[in-house]
């Protein structure tokens, strides 16, 4: 894996850094390349259960790098659009650890993922209209899921910074934290959800993120059609044993 993009175990969390501090973790191709790289191994690997994503230094990413843009580049991945993340995020929960600013590009994937921690001097913002363009990253189709839909449509059509208290206080960010300490409190809440079953939660997460698309009608069908499995897995008996036997449970992903 590039040295762009960092990746460190720890128990069954893997931390992700993308690792351009010389440039506000812009985005290039090759560091796009390196966070897909790093999503497959979370996704892949059976013994991690969760993933968090930083940014080296002082903030969390600014966007597209567009030096390399000029130069011809197109930061993407096929399959997983920009940074290898935007078109499809990762199976297992990720938490995002937002130090600085989290604009542009960097918003979005910040907005791939399923908890934001941040400090309590970061900034988030979509500016692209300042540009003339649009974020066309999925901010556009996340950020109205995350806040209540008239102040995702402020701050898209006016491209302002919003602060982490306001974002916080409608509803974005899971934890406001003294800056310097996103990272240490996104790997614990990482840590926190890792204790669960693997199993339980690829399948919470996939029923949350596809069901807005299901009717009434047929809601309770597909939810079962993730459900069954994992209630008939080897993993659900073993959490019955170790709530019957008062001892942590050993998951196998099985």
């Amino acid at each position: 894996m590039s040295d762009k993009v960092l990746t460190r175990r720890h128990g069954r969390v893997l931390s992700i850094v993308i690792n351009r501090p010389q440039v506000r973790n812009a985005i290039d191709t090759e560091t796009s390349e390196g966070i897909a790289a790093a999503l497959m191994q979370l996704d892949g690997d059976s013994t991690l259960a969760a993933g968090v994503i930083s940014g080296a230094g002082t903030g969390f990413c600014a966007g597209m790098d567009l030096k390399a843009f000029l130069a011809g580049e197109r930061p993407a991945v096929e399959g997983r659009g920009f940074a290898g993340i935007v078109q499809s995020p990762p199976e297992k929960p990720l938490v995002a650890a937002i130090e600085g600013h989290a604009l542009a590009g960097g918003f979005e994937i910040a907005l791939c993922c399923d908890l934001l921690v941040a400090s309590e001097s970061a900034v988030f913002g979509l500016p692209e209209v300042r540009r003339g363009l649009m974020a066309g990253g999925g901010g556009l189709l996340r950020l109205p899921r995350r806040v209540p839909h008239n102040m995702a449509m402020e701050w898209i059509l006016t491209g302002r910074h919003v602060g982490a208290a306001e974002a916080e206080r409608w509803g974005l960010v899971n934890r406001l934290v003294p800056d310097g300490t996103a990272l240490d409190e996104a790997l614990r809440l990482a840590e926190t959800i890792a204790e669960n079953g693997p199993l339980a939660l690829r399948g919470s997460k996939q029923v949350v993120e596809q069901s807005g698309d299901w009717s009434a009608s047929e809601a309770f069908t597909r939810q079962q059609e993730i459900y069954e499995p994992v209630r008939s897995s080897a993993d659900a008996q073993e959490g019955a044993r170790a709530f019957k036997e008062k001892r942590s449970p050993r998951w196998t992903g099985q």
